[in-house]
C-alpha cells in the first residue's frame, strides 16, 4: 500500500490516463472494478453530457472509487469550471479530479469544497509547486517518454528527483513508461508512490480508440513514436508525442483539408488533417493521417486484453518485483534510462 493508492482508496497504485477519446465510461469503470483508478476524459464535453458521462460511470463501477479527467488548457477556464459544476455532484464521494496541465484557482477550490482529492499532472519542478499551491493533494510528473501532449521536456527519473528533493512530502505518481508491473515498482522504488499509464490501456477491449489506433499500439516499438508540434488544430502550442505516420514523415505541410469524420451522440464532427484529435470507435476516414498519441512503454504493450486482465497481470507482476524489492533492497533497472529529448 502506497500513499497514492491510501488517499485514493485503491488496490493498486495504478492510474488509467484520463485520455479524449479512448478513456470512456467502458474503460473507466472496468480499471475501477478491477483495483486501479481508472479516469473518465471530460475533454471536450458539454457539461450536460460529462454529468451524464459520470452517472454512468458511477452506476457501472460497484462502489469502487474513478476519476474524472478536465484539460483547462484546451477547454478554457469558464469551460473547465462548468464542466466540474456539473460532474462534480454526480460524482461519488470516493471519486477523484485529475486535471492536465494546472488548474484555475477557482476550479481547484470548486474540486476542493466538493471533498474531491485533486490530482495535478505538470511536467516542470515549477509547475509541480505551483500545484502544491493551489491545493493538488497529488502530483503526476509527466516525463517526455510518455505519449500524448507534453508538458515538459525532462525524463521522468530526473523529474521526480527533482520535485522529490524540493518536496519530500508530496504524494507523487509518474507519468511516462509504465507498461508492466515491473515498471511500476521500479518507479515506487524510485521514490515515486505510484503511476499513472495511458498507452497501456490504449488496446484495451473496453478502450474507445479505433481499432487501428490499438493495432498499431500493440506492434509499435519506442522508435516508432516521435515528438512533434504537428497536430495542432485544436491544441495548439504544445508539443506531442505520437505514433510516425505519412504526415510526419513529409517534407512538406499537406493542406489542412477535412480528412475524417467522428461521431459524438450520433451527431457527426468533420476532422480536419492536422488536429489535435484523436481517432475514437465512431471516426471514419484517413484514420490512419490522423494523431495516435503513444508513449515509448509501447515497446512493452504487445497484445490487446480487457482492461482487468491487464490490471491484474499489472499487480501480479509489481508484487513479485516489490518481494524482489524487499529481499534485495534494489530493484535493477529493467531497460536503460531513455534520454531527454528536445523538443
Amino acid at each position: 500500500m502506497t500513499r497514492l493508492a491510501a488517499l485514493l482508496g485503491l488496490e493498486l497504485p495504478l492510474l488509467q490516463a484520463g485520455m479524449g477519446a479512448v478513456a470512456g465510461p467502458a474503460l473507466c469503470a472496468q480499471v475501477s472494478r478491477a483495483g486501479a483508478g481508472g479516469t473518465l476524459a471530460l475533454y471536450k464535453e458539454p457539461p450536460a453530457r460529462a454529468a451524464r458521462l459520470v452517472r454512468e460511470v458511477a452506476a457501472a463501477t460497484g462502489g469502487r472509487p474513478f476519476g474524472v479527467n478536465v484539460v483547462p488548457e484546451v477547454t478554457g477556464a469558464a469551460r473547465c469550471l462548468e464542466q466540474l459544476r456539473a460532474a462534480l455532484p454526480e460524482l461519488p464521494r470516493n471519486g477523484f479530479v485529475t486535471v492536465f496541465g494546472l488548474p484555475a484557482d477557482d476550479a481547484a477550490r470548486a474540486v476542493r469544497a466538493a471533498g474531491h482529492p485533486l490530482v495535478v499532472q505538470v511536467g516542470t519542478p515549477a509547475d509541480a509547486g505551483t500545484a502544491l499551491a493551489r491545493g493538488a493533494a497529488v502530483l503526476v510528473l509527466q516525463g517526455v517518454e510518455a505519449g500524448g501532449h507534453l508538458l515538459g521536456g525532462r525524463p521522468g527519473d530526473s523529474l521526480l528527483a527533482a520535485v522529490r528533493a524540493r518536496h519530500p512530502h508530496a504524494v507523487l505518481a509518474v507519468a511516462g513508461g509504465i507498461a508492466t508491473g515491473r515498471d511500476l515498482a521500479d518507479a515506487v522504488a524510485r521514490g515515486a508512490d505510484g503511476a499513472l499509464a495511458g498507452t497501456l490501456f490504449v488496446p484495451a477491449a473496453e478502450s474507445a480508440a479505433h481499432p487501428e489506433f490499438k493495432r498499431r499500439v500493440v506492434e509499435a516499438v519506442a522508435e516508432d513514436t516521435v515528438v512533434t508540434s504537428l497536430f495542432e488544430i485544436g491544441w495548439p502550442r504544445r508539443p506531442h508525442r505520437v505514433l510516425r505516420n505519412s504526415l510526419t514523415a513529409a517534407t512538406e505541410r499537406a493542406p489542412a483539408a477535412f480528412i475524417a469524420t467522428t461521431r459524438v451522440d450520433g451527431r457527426p464532427y468533420p476532422v480536419p488533417r492536422y488536429s489535435a484529435a484523436a481517432p475514437g470507435a465512431a471516426t471514419t476516414g484517413r484514420v490512419e493521417e490522423m494523431a495516435m498519441y503513444c508513449g515509448r512503454s509501447c515497446t512493452r504493450v504487445t497484445a490487446a486484453h480487457p482492461a482487468a486482465a491487464t490490471v491484474a497481470r499489472i499487480r501480479r507482476e509489481y508484487e513479485e518485483a516489490r518481494a524482489l524489492h524487499d529481499g534485495s533492497h534494489t530493484i535493477p533497472p529493467r531497460v536503460p534510462p531513455v534520454p531527454g529529448e528536445t523538443t
